[in-house]
């Protein structure tokens, strides 16, 4: 849907964010202010052993530290699996021979433009990492059912590692991805 009119508010090196005026299918005209993000990818890594890479990230807006897949932004012209195969070696510090797509995910619709997708990764094998200089990253391997619990009792509480965990999950209890 395109807006009537849009006004932009903030364009910083991430986001824009505007007020986009627009006609609703139920006629009623309304105004909604709008994060416009560029989307990004996450990674669900799952080695050999069956345990799954999780990052636990300090993250300054959430308050302190989180359970996180590797992800990050989509950068111009990136397709969204070079994006997940490109953070999951700068923040994990692996690589996977196999990708699978996880479908998408939308982090709060009815503010953020923002789409995240999700890729559920096997045959591990080492790489280099290059965290940015304002990441705070520790780089854990779990098990594998151990992280989907935490993903279901409320450990983890950031969006797209739930989804993306439990995505995986399904995926490889249906036979869907071969190891």
């Amino acid at each position: 849907m395109k807006p009537d009119s849009q006004t932009v508010h903030f364009t910083g090196r991430v986001i824009r964010v505007t007020t986009d005026s627009v006609v609703l299918p139920n006629g009623h005209r309304a105004e909604l202010e709008v994060v416009h993000h560029p989307g990004g990818a996450a990674a669900v890594a799952v080695d050999g052993a069956r345990r799954v890479c999780l990052l636990r990230q300090y993250r300054y807006v959430a308050g302190g530290w989180l359970w996180e897949l590797p992800a990050g932004k989509l950068e111009p012209h990136e397709p969204p699996l070079h994006t997940a195969q490109r953070e999951l070696a700068e923040e994990a510090g692996v690589l996977a021979r196999h990708w699978h797509g996880l479908g998408t995910c939308l982090s709060s619709p009815g503010v953020f433009t923002e789409v995240l997708h999700l890729y559920l990764a096997t045959a591990i094998a080492p790489a280099s990492t290059a965290h940015e200089r304002a990441e705070v990253i520790e780089i854990h391997w779990l098990p594998f059912e151990t992280a989907c619990q935490w993903a279901l009792d409320g450990t983890i509480t950031d969006a797209k590692t739930v989804i993306g965990l439990l995505r995986a999950r399904f995926a490889i209890t249906s036979t869907v991805v071969a190891n």
